[in-house]
């Protein structure tokens, strides 16, 4: 180890140790001083101020600052030795039990009633009481057995602020805080990326004091105020990465596709059956004007499930075709492709007839390319795509692969965004000569402060109001553990809804035994839990059971392609009572006779993708019905998002919910890029204000100075903080 100054970049193995760096290193991907010193504390615990041990979740790795309220040996029952029992509060009601293993005497007078400590592992239930085995801990005040280093810098805080870091089995929060003390000794903090003047206009502190602050706080005043500037540091290198991306975008050239008087928009509009929503022609009128500029549009419509978006889409493509150019849509499943192929022809009659009799003056062609297809409809599709007949483009990942080229395209629909990475929408934007016109869609309603900082550089558009002829939707958990008659109601309600002659669906989060599908999660547990129940075991349990007499069938991603489009033919003709399927259903499927959907396992599932798999019923004039089915406990959080679900149809307020228990990181991207997310303090949902300033500052600065010249640290801690990877996701186009 070495005394000499650690910069940003000293290796961690000269500060800490060989041993202690390789842990810091394989367990929390920590390698450098900088690593080390922008791995900030989750939060700080004051002995006087408690966790709530009440709202810990089986699963959950924690650190908890508690009291040791008594303690209990008894003999094991299955081998020799015996369990230490000791029970620890946090004085507000709630109790953990931490067990420990063997005869470990030491133990029992070492965690003596009274005490307090931080006691950190893996949250299990056993008989109904939440547990640690064998946790990782240390004592508060007087040093216990082989704890005694562990307590120095803990102690430290004693009266103060304990923080308590993101940390891992072997590498607890105390064991970071030591390294952390042992860096700070001798660190230099780097020069300050943050203009002068902004700094002062903001009354920003400095770079040094915030990293220091940020460790080993001196008063809760000089913590917020560590904590600010590290958020505006967040904040700022996002926001100047969107706007920088903005400024150039706008000087890119693109064919205008400006709307031509009596051609297919026209004609599509004049067959319609029925009125556009007031929403629908405004926002029309916003991307007409986009399409008519020298200038690539790039626009994002965001809509509830069911507002109409793909109607809003078909007349941007068409005002394109009347352009001359053709248009591609992008959807993430064969069975949505499908769908919009089937829906498409539908709703353009003989506008899509082009070389057929009965084709209507000027019509175009529709193609569907998807990865199914035969070889000689695969060569017809590409010969029409290529040569310019099919005006419109439907497809999956297909659309992507070499082979596929574009007489002119012109524009460019992704359908539901959030399913595709940046290398798949740069791969079809690299098929036309130009930069294309971009409209991405999503029905995963956005708060407005993730679109400021994940679509900044995205004109957004929003239909809020749903078509008329739009039923409500109920929803309601059902607690198959605490109430087993309530799962039988379900069944009966979903026979009930089958002999009024509707439809049904039941979603499970796993397909079953076999190679894993794309949307397969995991099927081991390994929070004691039992694994997620399954399509494939669920479907033919129902067939027996309270669903037996009725026509059930299995729709999931391991189907083959024609095997899929049978069943959902099949279920949209009335064919199938019920449809047991995985999320594959969760986008686009459209059926408007299905009114009643029973989500197994439902807290298995995020926020909004509850949102969207229920948008699948409820969609004609009957109303709909959503059952959430979980044996998540009353009090749990996983139970609290079910009700916050069941409780409001309003996908903005979800979208809020879903945001507060999520990584802040993911939001911007990390699980796409597969890289640890570079925005550790920032809060999109509570720091609306600081974002908006940021993007203010970044606007003007931009403005000055385009490529940040005159600000090389800016420039590279922008980099740093946002790496080029990241950047292009966040550029959504």
């Amino acid at each position: 180890m070495t005394s000499e100054p650690a910069t940003v970049d000293t290796p961690l193995k000269k500060l800490v140790g060989e041993k202690t760096a390789k842990a810091l290193a394989s367990h929390l991907d920590l390698h450098t001083a900088g690593d080390l010193i922008y791995h900030f504390p989750r939060r700080y615990d004051e002995r006087g101020e408690h966790t709530d041990i009440r709202s810990l979740d089986v699963g959950e790795q924690v650190t908890v600052l508690a009291q040791v309220q008594r303690t209990a040996v008894r003999p094991m029952r299955q081998r020799r030795g015996n369990l230490l029992e000791v029970t620890v509060g946090d004085g507000s009601g709630g109790v953990l039990t931490l067990t420990f293993f063997g005869n470990q005497a030491w133990r029992e007078r070492d965690l003596r009633p009274g005490r307090w400590g931080l006691f950190a592992g893996k949250v299990t239930e056993f008989r109904g009481k939440r547990q640690l085995n064998g946790p990782e801990y240390v004592l508060l005040g007087e040093g216990g057995d082989g704890e005694a280093a562990a307590n120095e810098e803990v102690e430290e805080f004693a009266g103060a602020l304990i923080p308590v870091y993101p940390a891992a089995a072997a590498v607890p929060t105390w064991v970071i805080a030591r390294c952390v003390r042992v860096v700070l000794d001798t660190f230099t903090a780097p020069d300050d990326p943050l203009p002068a003047t902004v700094r002062t206009s903001r009354n920003l502190v400095g770079i040094g004091t915030a990293l220091r602050e940020i460790h080993r706080p001196s008063s809760k005043e000089e913590l917020y105020r560590a904590r600010r500037r590290l958020k505006w540091d967040e904040a700022f290198a996002v926001q100047l990465t969107l706007v920088q991306r903005k400024h150039r975008a706008a000087a890119w050239p693109a064919r205008a596709r400006p709307a031509k008087p009596g051609g297919l928009l026209d004609g599509f509009d004049a067959r319609l059956p029925y009125e556009l929503t007031p929403g629908q022609q405004a926002v029309g009128r916003e991307i007409a004007a986009d399409l008519a500029t020298a200038h690539p549009m790039h626009r994002l419509l965001q809509g509830e499930v069911g507002s109409g978006k793909t109607v809003v889409a078909l007349r941007a493509m068409l005002q394109v075709v009347d352009a001359g150019g053709q248009a591609a849509l992008l959807a993430p499943t064969e069975v949505l492709a499908a769908q919009h192929y089937r829906g498409m022809l539908d709703l353009l009659g003989p506008l899509a007839r082009a070389g057929e009799l009965g084709a209507a003056d000027g019509a175009t062609r529709v193609e569907l390319v998807t990865g199914s297809l035969g070889a000689a409809a695969r060569r017809r599709a590409l010969a029409e795509v290529a040569e310019g007949r099919a005006g419109i483009v439907l497809g999956t990942h297909a659309l992507l692969y070499e082979g596929v080229d574009f007489h002119d395209l012109g524009l460019v629909v992704v359908d539901e965004q959030h399913r595709f990475g940046v290398e798949q929408r740069d791969a079809l934007r690299a098929k036309a000569d130009q930069p294309p016109h971009v409209l991405v869609m999503t029905a995963t309603p956005i708060p407005r402060t993730v679109a400021m900082t994940v679509y900044g550089d995205l004109e957004i558009s929003t239909l809020s109001q749903l078509p008329q002829g739009r039923s409500p939707i109920a929803s309601h958990v059902v607690p198959a553990a605490e109430k087993p008659a309530f799962l039988d109601r379900a069944w009966r309600r979903l026979r009930e809804e089958v002999t009024a002659g509707h439809q049904a669906y039941v979603v499970c989060p796993r397909i079953g035994e076999g190679p894993a599908a794309e949307e397969e999660p995991p099927a081991e547990d390994d929070n004691g839990r039992r694994p997620p129940l399954a399509v494939t075991e669920v479907a033919p349990l129902l067939a027996e059971g309270p669903l037996h007499g009725l026509r059930i069938g299995v729709l999931h991603g391991r189907l083959l392609a024609d095997e899929k489009d049978a069943v959902m033919r099949s279920f949209a003709a009335g064919d199938l009572d019920v449809l047991v399927a995985t999320t594959v259903v969760e986008v686009g499927v459209n059926v408007p006779n299905a009114t009643v959907m029973i989500v197994l396992d439902a807290d298995r599932f995020g926020v909004s993708q509850l949102h969207q798999l229920r948008g699948r019923v409820g969609r004609g004039s009957a109303p709909g019905l959503c059952l959430l089915v979980t044996e998540a406990m009353e009090g749990s959080s996983a139970r609290e998002r079910l009700d916050a679900v069941a409780s409001t149809t309003d996908g903005f307020k979800l979208a809020e919910l879903d945001l507060e228990q999520r990584r802040e990181g993911d939001v911007l991207g990390a699980t796409q890029s597969g890289r640890r997310s570079h925005l550790r303090l920032l809060s999109l949902l509570r720091d609306t204000d600081l974002i908006r300033d940021a993007r203010a500052e970044a606007i003007a600065l931009v403005e000055e100075d385009p490529e940040l010249a005159g600000h090389p640290a800016l420039a590279a801690s922008v980099a740093a903080l946002v790496d080029e990877e990241r950047a292009e996701y966040l550029e959504k186009g």
